[in-house]
């Protein structure tokens, strides 16, 4: 019987029947089983005095335990009512994700804490314990330390036991008989449900949980070797890319905005040594003709480093496929590299996907005012994602990460992210156009400068590009330190 309960908590029960939060009927669980008895404190959002009776009444069962100094409510019911513990006695708070975030700080544990902390785990019910322990072992993963949890309603299905064999202390407001006791013992339920509830649990008991393993993390390939990275990618333009920054130390790329067949050709002789890949727009050279593309294909190979055609191709399928192939300029016969926007939809991918020709998606601009941008940016990122074979990488202001827990180290070593804008000058033009700092571009996790002006425009193009070179390749050593 529900002896021993006290009015406070018997109101709580009553409450909870009536807002429906405790249900009965035949009801399918995660587990595949029918139950008689169905307990959704999601509802409790709905009702705040329900959910502050429901916190206060769980914070007073660790009276007399010891003091915390974090909280973290189990994803993701017990968010709210972690939330008002949170604010009503005022202990910090953290979030456990059930999954990596891939992109920002890609952190499982949200918050602001140091290892060692003492965190108190929060859920509204416990059936064998199991999703209790994927949030425990993200914390213990983190260096926190957690020794209990607190937690409204014991289904009495193995949860404390479970728990305690993982030396977590379970602490219950109520335990699934003592609900259904007292909706008998006041006209609510039936001696029929009762029994069949009670049979229903103590036939349905779980001893033993299979072992918890940690949220999988999405790989940092920012913090591994161009080397390392080339010998994981199955694509053999990246390979060849990283293998070349590798074998030079450079992640310097130079655009050479010029318009002229010699001065371009007097420029790369010049820089050739010092860069990885030469970005060139074939469209704005007045005297082009095709024996320029071979020569420049001659240095390309004399000098070790990639041709990289930034096209920014943005028509229909059939349409890109005739610019790439044919036309004036030829581009397919001589480019390394090719720059993509995502504005046509993947096909433009399929299109224009060779094995001599790597696409370089342009997920993001560096001129001021750009749309290109926000949930624009995060489609380019699903596109890529869904053709991460046919691609080498992207156009960026800084690394962006895909935003699912499935990318692998073979998946993302050979996607690379070309950051342009580069200059020592960190400023702007007259044009709109914004500059960052080599150093701050690496530093975020690109992987390739794009520097134009800021050599081309020198009076010692070969000094500066070495200079542009060597800060750089500092920043990237110094980013992939263990």
């Amino acid at each position: 019987m529900s002896g021993g309960l006290s009015a406070e908590l018997k109101s709580l029960v009553h409450q909870l029947h009536d807002i429906g939060a405790i249900k009965f009927g035949k009801f399918t669980l995660k587990s595949g089983f029918v139950s008689p008895i169905y307990i959704d404190l999601r509802v409790t959002v709905s009702y705040p005095g329900v959910l502050s009776l429901v916190s206060d009444l769980m914070w007073n069962q660790l009276q007399s335990s010891k003091t915390f100094e974090l909280i973290c409510g189990v994803p993701y019911t017990a968010l709210p009512i972690a939330s008002f513990m949170s604010l009503k006695h005022n202990v910090p708070m953290v979030m456990r994700r059930k999954e990596a975030k891939g992109y920002g700080t890609k952190k499982l544990v949200e918050g602001v804490f140091k290892p060692g902390m003492n965190c108190l785990v929060i859920e509204d019910l416990v059936t064998t314990g199991g999703s209790v322990l994927e949030t425990v072992t993200d914390l213990l993963g983190d260096g926190l330390v957690v020794t209990d949890v607190v937690v409204l309603v014991d289904r009495q299905q193995g949860g404390r036991d479970n728990l305690s064999k993982h030396n977590l202390k379970l602490h219950s407001v109520l335990t699934i008989f003592q609900v259904v006791d007292e909706l008998f013992e006041t006209g609510k339920l039936s001696s029929e449900v009762v029994k069949d509830v009670k049979d229903f649990i103590q036939s349905h008991q779980t001893t033993d949980l299979p072992k918890t393993e940690p949220t999988p993390k999405i790989p940092d390939v920012s913090k591994l070797s161009y080397l390392e990275r080339a010998s994981l990618t199955k694509n053999p333009i990246s390979q060849k890319l990283l293998n070349i920054m590798s074998s030079k130390k450079t992640n310097l790329c130079v655009a050479v905005d010029l318009t002229s067949r010699e001065s371009i050709l007097k420029l790369v002789s010049e820089i050739g040594p010092h860069i990885c890949i030469l970005k060139t727009h074939a469209d704005i050279v007045n005297d082009w003709e095709p024996s320029f593309a071979k020569e420049l294909q001659r240095l390309s190979e004399e000098h070790g480093f990639l041709i990289f055609e930034d096209r920014k191709f943005a028509d229909i399928g059939n349409s890109v496929k005739y610019q790439f192939e044919g036309g004036v300029h030829k581009i397919a016969s001589w480019a390394n590299l090719i720059t993509v926007h995502g504005v046509p939809g993947p096909g433009i991918i399929s299109a224009l996907s060779s094995e001599k020709c790597g696409i370089l998606l342009l997920a993001e601009m560096s001129s001021k005012g750009t749309l290109a941008k926000g949930d624009y940016t995060k489609s380019v990122l699903e596109m890529g994602w869904e053709n991460r074979n046919s691609i080498v990488g992207f156009i960026a202001s800084k690394k962006l990460d895909f935003d699912t827990s499935e990318a692998t180290l073979q998946d993302t070593a050979g996607v690379l992210f070309l950051t342009p804008g580069v200059q020592f000058s960190s400023s702007g033009d007259s044009l709109d156009q914004q500059y960052n700092s080599p150093e701050q571009v690496i530093k975020n996790g690109s992987d390739v400068i794009i520097v134009g002006r800021g050599v081309y425009q020198s009076s010692e193009p070969s000094l500066e590009a070495q200079k542009y070179k060597v800060v750089a390749w500092n920043a990237y050593e110094e980013r992939i330190k263990k």
